[in-house]
């Protein structure tokens, strides 16, 4: 029987040698025998997917599309060359370069820079002093990821600005817009007796990672990684899209009175590991939710860019206002974005096992305000020194100032906090009273106040069209208003914020104050709304409206008397956060806003 014909007899217009025919020959006997024809192995004709056409996207979703915003660059020197304003269109492509035309409050533009971890050297300090003082403000502004703003940078000047910025090492690429922001961790990471892994080297290497690959510059919208391992300044993880926490693992045999908090199990070997939370955006009244997997320090990388591409591929891209991962997981559940990760992965991840349970020990007292004070490093004879920083605002004076203490008390390094503060490593015994006496001169403070030390503030009507209220003049008013009047034995987290967007994070304060436009008089004048028993981490909560549309003038003495009056009404010892939740609302109205 002679074998079926090969259904070609040539490939590339070459014709089929000898060997070649005998082989193709053999192959399509066999499929004969099978029953399949060469037809049976041809796809199904399908239609090809179709994609959207341009003028049907959303209008940021648009302009990605028809040139990627990274390569906007050569646009920016047109613009920097002319001295020219950027259009609506071009000012959000030049969000990705880290820049944001601030109009209409201002004709200039505002920086965003990415640090990660909000490590910082002196070197680095004195030249940016050196490019505030000469391309923009003359000021810097810590924000509540753990990087510094700098604004009213001119078009022509934004080239040469983005220039000395790389020069020293730090990046403003895709410092906003839909892109991830700036990776935050443990301030005191590599330093803190209490951590137990360092999360520096790991988000510096995720940086790295990031800042390296295109595909992370497309987002539906922004999005937030934060790690906490373990320190005593908390990085406010839950509130992130993605939240890593270090957890140790050990087995029961192991757990003694007075040890660190652990899960215990048998099922998995001992050592640390990180808890992964997913959808935390306070500004929408969500906090991260656990997502039931043990996470290899040595897997982050991985796990992270996997946990991305999901949301990349699947968040939403037709409604700007449902676009952040809380939004996806309205639809999805977490073993659905879980599983999905997996397959991006290509292995499953450990599971957290059913028998599992959390081991606290005895508790351990937890500092005031813990990102403020002199403690202990785990290196013998040196400290950290955490500083306020009120608002956030440093001068380029102050600046260059805090490069030499940390030069000459400490080994050049400085740590930005998501508290808006700073961090001072490495300072020898001796030099301690040194330090405090320096930071004190400077303007800064190292003394734990149970009221400053707890002001949060985002930038204001002063540079961001959102805003409704000047947050920062208003936060320094009320620091010293309230200080005056109010003996507070507990420490107390108020967070003023201008608009809606929560940069400041005001759902998540023990009080919380955002801004609006409020009628007295017959006049438009600056106010707030007033919230109150928001919290994070072991008191996750979400803050409840107390009072509605209060003017400026008269919050402070509101909130000179709401306090005095959580004072007279609570337990011994009870917290302002603890008052809060032990009421309803009514109740709470009622006595903390009596006369």
């Amino acid at each position: 029987m002679n074998p079926p014909p090969t259904p070609f007899t040539a490939i590339a217009g070459q014709p089929l040698n000898p060997e070649q025919t005998a082989y193709l020959e053999g192959l399509f006997a066999g499929l004969k025998n099978r029953g399949l024809t060469f037809g049976d192995v041809l796809p199904n004709p399908a239609a090809a997917p179709t994609q959207p056409k341009l003028e049907d996207l959303l209008p940021e979703e648009r302009i990605k599309r028809e040139s990627p915003p990274l390569d906007a660059y050569p646009l920016l020197l047109q613009h920097a060359a002319a001295n020219q304003a950027p259009d609506k269109e071009t000012a959000f492509r030049f969000k990705w370069h880290g820049l944001f035309f601030l109009t209409p409050n201002r004709e200039a533009f505002m920086a965003r820079l990415r640090i990660p971890g909000g490590q910082l050297h002196s070197f680095q300090l004195r030249e940016l002093a050196n490019i505030a003082d000469q391309l923009t403000s003359g000021y810097l502004q810590i924000t509540t990821r753990a990087n510094l703003q700098l604004r009213l940078i001119q078009p022509k000047d934004t080239v040469e600005f983005l220039r000395r910025i790389q020069a020293i090492g730090l990046h403003t690429r895709g410092a906003g817009a839909d892109n991830i922001r700036n990776l935050t961790c443990d301030p005191t990471s590599g330093v803190d007796p209490t951590e137990l892994i360092e999360t520096l080297p790991l988000v510096q290497q995720l940086g790295q990672f990031i800042l390296n690959h295109r595909e992370f510059y497309d987002l539906p919208r922004k999005f937030n990684v934060a790690f906490h391992g373990g320190g005593k300044i908390s990085t406010v993880e839950d509130t992130n899209d993605i939240g890593f926490k270090a957890v140790r693992v050990v087995g029961p045999a192991a757990t003694q009175p007075g040890s660190t908090p652990a899960l215990v199990t048998d099922q998995l070997a001992a050592g640390i590991y990180f808890r992964c939370a997913l959808g935390g955006a306070t500004g929408h009244k969500a906090f991260a939710r656990d997502l039931g997997v043990l996470i290899r320090p040595e897997e982050i990388l991985a796990v992270t860019a996997a946990l991305l591409r999901v949301y990349i591929a699947h968040g939403q891209r037709g409604d700007r206002k449902k676009a952040r991962l809380k939004h996806l997981l309205e639809t999805w559940t977490l073993d659905q974005y879980l599983a999905e990760t997996e397959r991006r992965l290509g292995y499953p991840l450990l599971r957290v096992p059913p028998d599992a349970r959390a081991e606290t020990g005895p508790s351990v007292p937890v500092p005031p305000h813990p990102h403020v004070g002199v403690y202990p490093q785990k290196q013998a004879g040196l400290n950290w020194i955490g500083t306020a920083v009120p608002v956030g605002q440093i001068t380029a004076k102050q600046l260059r100032r805090l490069a030499e203490i940390a030069d000459l008390y400490g080994n050049g390094e400085v740590r930005l906090t998501v508290w808006q503060s700073i961090v001072l490593p490495h300072i020898s015994d001796a030099y301690v009273e040194t330090v405090k006496k320096a930071l004190v001169k400077l303007g800064f403070d190292w003394r734990q106040s149970h009221l400053k030390s707890g002001f949060i503030a985002c930038t204001g009507n002063s540079y961001c069209k959102f805003a409704s209220a000047n947050t920062k003049g208003h936060a320094l008013e009320l620091m010293q208003w309230l200080d005056k009047r109010v003996q507070l034995d507990q420490p107390i987290n108020i967070h003023l914020t201008g608009c809606a967007n929560s940069c400041a994070q005001h759902y998540m304060g023990d009080l919380g104050l955002l801004g609006a436009k409020v009628k007295v008089g017959g006049e438009t004048v600056e106010g707030y709304h007033v919230f109150a028993g928001g919290g994070f981490g072991d008191r996750q909560a979400v803050g409840r409206q107390l009072f509605t549309g209060v003017s400026f003038e008269a919050l402070k003495p509101m909130l000179e008397r709401l306090l005095n009056n959580f004072l007279r009404h609570r337990q011994p010892g009870e917290t302002f956060h603890a008052f809060t939740h032990r009421h309803d609302l009514g109740k709470l109205q009622e006595l903390l806003g009596e006369a």
